[in-house]
């Protein structure tokens, strides 16, 4: 049997742990089981469980999701990023957005320089391909990669030239693991 009572909000008392153990939407400590989120509490007899099922549930990425982040730093042997939205999600992200691209997560074809393929600023599409113990990313299919880049010297965004990028103010060519549609993606 499933018991729904309408509204809960974090910090309520919805059960106790001899009865319920605490899942989705809740946390146990000492003994008494709380809301961790607003929703409609929900206990369920069979399972013994005690789950908030919101409304509104939050934006939280996980294996397989594709996201769009911008590279903040450029390692040896990896990149980091800060993930700023979930493809097809209009809400903000909850829970963890700063992500690592391992060199050999980064293209199909080898690369040992991190930096011949991705750098500071570049805003990529990407893959999750792990969420613990950290956030982890690809860009190795055609549709993953830099979708918009700025020129390192006067920050001139790049045109694609062939399987590189160009800057028309500085003439200046360089080398990025790129998006199948680079340049046809609109950042606002």
């Amino acid at each position: 049997m499933m018991t729904q009572i309408d509204l809960v909000f974090p910090g309520d008392e919805v059960a106790v742990e001899e009865e319920y153990l605490a899942a989705e939407g809740t946390y146990a400590e000492d003994g008494v089981v709380y809301a961790s989120q607003v929703g409609v509490l929900q206990l369920d007899d069979k399972d013994c469980v005690a789950r908030v099922l919101s409304h509104n549930p939050p934006n939280v990425l996980k294996e397989g999701d594709i996201v769009y982040a911008v590279v903040a730093d450029i390692r040896n042997t990896m990149a980091t990023a800060d993930v700023v939205a979930k493809e097809g999600v209009d809400r903000s992200l909850g829970g963890e957005t700063y992500a690592t691209i391992h060199v050999s997560k980064i293209s199909q074809k080898y690369t040992d320089d991190v930096s011949k393929e991705l750098r500071k600023g570049d805003y990529i599409r990407a893959k999750v391909t792990g969420v613990k113990p950290s956030l982890q990313l690809t860009t190795k299919d055609d549709h993953l990669g830099a979708i918009r880049s700025l020129c390192s010297k006067c920050k001139t965004e790049l045109v694609r030239k062939g399987d590189g990028l160009y800057c028309p103010e500085c003439k200046q060519s360089s080398s990025r693991k790129l998006a199948d549609d680079y340049g046809d993606v609109r950042i606002d």
